[in-house]
């Protein structure tokens, strides 16, 4: 099923996709490890919220139209990826 948020998650994994592709060539250009760090923080964050508006929008719009037993072992399921 495709949600509102999946084309803007969409959009934000091809920016993580080419800032990998730009960290990659920072190691071979042998740039400083600070300025790595600081470029995977960047794609950390990004995957981060991206993972957080899926689960969230899934939680809105799937499991509330579920029936509860169904609803709890979704929501258990999902818990451990927040």
């Amino acid at each position: 099923m495709q949600h509102t948020s999946h084309p803007h998650i969409v959009r934000q994994l091809k920016q993580v996709r080419g800032q990998i592709d730009s960290i990659l060539g920072m190691f071979a250009a042998g740039r400083s490890c600070t300025d790595l760090a600081q470029q995977l923080q960047s794609i950390e964050s990004i995957i981060h919220t991206a993972k957080r508006t899926l689960i969230q929008d899934h939680m809105e719009h799937c499991v509330g139209s579920m029936a509860v037993e169904q609803a709890m072992r979704e929501f258990k399921a999902l818990v451990k990826y927040l």
